[in-house]
Order: C-alpha cells, then sequence, then structure tokens
C-alpha cells in the first residue's frame, strides 16, 4: 500500500509515507485512523533539499520515492524536529547521498547526535529568520521552541508559500489524498493529535501561533496528515484550542468496582444536565484514552471517580490522573466522587496526583459503602457548585 511522490508545487513533492496499520503511538496513544510520515522534496535550479524524514520503519518507501523522482543529488535535509518518527530515516539518506548537509537549529543539532549519532560535519546550522537559497525557491527558518519538544522549528518556502511544520498542526491520519478534506471528521482528528501531544504546551503554541500568523501562508504542511490548501482551517481551530475560553461541560473519568461509584456517576450526570451542564463521562475500562484527552480540551471542569482500592484510588483511575496533569488542560475547576470500604487516604492521593494544575479543587463527595439519601443530596450540592463557578467563567 505504498503511495508514490505527489506534486504540491512545481518542483514540490510530497514523497512521505502512509503508514495505514500502526494502532500505538509512543507505546500508549491509540491511532485508530492509523498515521502518515510526510517528507517533502524541493528541486531548486540549483540546489536539491528534503524536509524532514519519516519513521525509520518506512525509510524504505522514502528512498523509492526519491528515486522515482530520479534524484541523483540531495545537498540538503532539513530537520525540523529532531524525535526519531521524523529524523530516524536521516542516516539512510545520508549514506545514500554523502555530500548532503542536515539542515537545522543548535538545539536539535545537538539530540540528532545523541539520538542517531549524526557526526558533527555533516550539519549546517540556522537561526530565527535564517535563510537558505536553492536556486528560484528560498528556504527560511523560525525557531518555535516548545512545540512540541525544546527545539522545534518550522521552515517557509518564500515562493510558493508552503509553510512546512513538522508535529504543529498535524494529526494522526492515514489517507489516500495528502491534502486536506475538511469537514468534521478531519477536525476531530486534527483536535485528537492537540489533545494528545500539544496540549500541555498551550501557551508556548499560543506564542508561535502568533509568529506563523505573520506570514504569508498558502500552504500548511505538518508532517503528520494531511496539507492544508485553506489555512485558516487549522489555524483558526488552533486558536480556539489554545485560548482561554472553556466550555459548559464536565468530563468525569471513572471507574466502579461493584456498583457503587457507577451510581454516583449516574445520578450526578443526571443532576449536571438538569442545570444545563454538558456531562462526559468516560468508564476507563471502556474509554479510549484519546477521546478523554479529546474533552479535556474545552471543559471548564473535571470530576474523577473511583473507588477505593485497599487505601488508595483505583489503579486505572490513577493512570488517568496522571494523564490529566501530564496534558494539562485549561479546566478551571476540579473535584471527586467516589465510594470506599473500611477507609484510607484516596482523597489526599488524587491531589497529590493533581498538584501543579491551576485549578480550584471544589469540596469531594466520597461515600462509604452504596449511596444513601444523603449522599445524593450531597452530589446535588456538588453540581450546584459547578454551576455556580460556571456561571462566572463560562462565556455564553
Amino acid at each position: 500500500m505504498q503511495m508514490g511522490p505527489i506534486r504540491m508545487a512545481p518542483g514540490v513533492y510530497w514523497v512521505g509515507s502512509m503508514d495505514w496499520d500502526r494502532r500505538l503511538f509512543d507505546e500508549f496513544i491509540p491511532l485508530p485512523d492509523g498515521t502518515s510520515y510526510n517528507s517533502y522534496l524541493l528541486k531548486g535550479e540549483e540546489k536539491v533539499a528534503l524536509i524532514d524524514g519519516v519513521d525509520p520503519t518506512k525509510e524504505g518507501e522514502l528512498m523509492e520515492n526519491l528515486e522515482a523522482l530520479g534524484v541523483k543529488r540531495l545537498d540538503y535535509i532539513v530537520s525540523n524536529h529532531a524525535e526519531q518518527d521524523h529524523s530516524g530515516a536521516i542516516p539512510r539518506v545520508l549514506e545514500a547521498y554523502p555530500e548532503a548537509k542536515v539542515v537545522t537549529n543548535a538545539k536539535c543539532a545537538s539530540l540528532l547526535k545523541d539520538l542517531l549519532h549524526i557526526p558533527d560535519d555533516r550539519f549546517l546550522l540556522v537561526g530565527e529568520g535564517d535563510e537558505l537559497a536553492l536556486g528560484g525557491k528560498t528556504l527560511e527558518f523560525y525557531l518555535t521552541p516548545w512545540a512540541h519538544w525544546p527545539e522545534t522549528m518550522v521552515t517557509y518556502l518564500k515562493e510558493d508559500r508552503i509553510l512546512f511544520t513538522c508535529d504543529l498542526f498535524g494529526a494522526h491520519l492515514a489517507t489516500s489524498s495528502i491534502f486536506a478534506e475538511e469537514g468534521d471528521r478531519l477536525l476531530d482528528d486534527a483536535k485528537r493529535y492537540y489533545a494528545e501531544i500539544m496540549m500541555p504546551f498551550r501557551m508556548t503554541i499560543r506564542r508561535n501561533l502568533e509568529k506563523v500568523s505573520k506570514l504569508d501562508v498558502g500552504f500548511i504542511a505538518p508532517s503528520h496528515g494531511p496539507v492544508y490548501r485553506n489555512p485558516s482551517f487549522i489555524l483558526d481551530a488552533y486558536r480556539d484550542w489554545v485560548g482561554d475560553d472553556v466550555k459548559n461541560e464536565v468530563v468525569i473519568p471513572y471507574v466502579s468496582m461493584h456498583g457503587s461509584t457507577r451510581k454516583l456517576v449516574s445520578y450526578f450526570v443526571g443532576k449536571l444536565v438538569e442545570r444545563g451542564i454538558k456531562a462526559k463521562p468516560f468508564n476507563l475500562t471502556k474509554s479510549d484514552l484519546g477521546e478523554l484527552a479529546m474533552a479535556l480540551v474545552d471543559a471548564a471542569t473535571v470530576v474523577i471517580g473511583t473507588p477505593m482500592v485497599l487505601t488508595g484510588v483505583h489503579p486505572l483511575v490513577l493512570y488517568a490522573a496522571y494523564v490529566v496533569k501530564l496534558l494539562r488542560p485549561k479546566a478551571r475547576f476540579l473535584s471527586m466522587i467516589g465510594s470506599y470500604g473500611w477507609g484510607g487516604r484516596f482523597v489526599e492521593q488524587l491531589q497529590e496526583t493533581l498538584k501543579g494544575l491551576k485549578a480550584e479543587f471544589i469540596k469531594p463527595v466520597i461515600v462509604k459503602g452504596y449511596p444513601r439519601e444523603d449522599d445524593f443530596k450531597e452530589l446535588e450540592r456538588l453540581a450546584d457548585d459547578i454551576k455556580e463557578r460556571h456561571e462566572l467563567v463560562v462565556k455564553r
């Protein structure tokens, strides 16, 4: 199922790989729609450059695409980001084209030396705003640190108005077309990618978004997912996601072992809906981690539900709480509902796990055994507390 080179503009070609079968990324991120590793070849009048590589498992496809285009000489390999799904094929390309130089910034070069053992003399270092002429095609380089590693940058092809962004604006999606087919499915894939990978760096991405928005961009070409011929589609979505506005939503990741926590969650969801609040419960024994991450992008509140296991939080809930802390959503409020048998300190354990998030912790509802009438009244109190706070922070 290999795809051959695809012409994007005069002298500009997609030469990457579609990974239709991959279902797990970084050994924990689900990939329901596979992914792509986009690499781009630029043929100038004097020089030839490759923008990013592919995952090492697909380097054979990259080399075949370069051969299909008759590439006998390669002058530059631009590395926007050192992570191996984009850089892993670079040693193979350098071996095939011994005259080529790896063009990147100093931080990225340092990482590439550590990860791939590329020698010093194979690098050409660039900095903010530097240009590289290919003959009729000019590359400009802009540093975008922490989108999502400290060394990331973007490359702008001035004459063709193409911005090569590597992971920024990406989507884990394998398709038979490299160009974006705008719609809800693509927006969901892009949002899922943002939630799982980019959301922890929301504030720095906001600043980088301002930087790239000043360029005259006609195409956005990331290294995962489709190429955007209408840049505003993805730029507008990112402006929304990285902004501070939250929605009148409560995300409820939970586990129930014997039905007590499930009863609490079910009753609580009903009371939220009665108050005009959108509830999004996720049974962690059945839910997709990516769906949970997407829900966290906009929600004003996260309420975690757990039973007691021995003297602590259920392991699946603890894992989910740790993921929430890693993703650092913009939720304004946190709370907890749960059931215990003989005692323990699971509230304190959960608070410690979530420490560092800039969110107010609302008084939780903790029940001994199966919930009673007074416990249901406490759930109504929690729903009222959330409604009152949402009225202050959610834009209508």
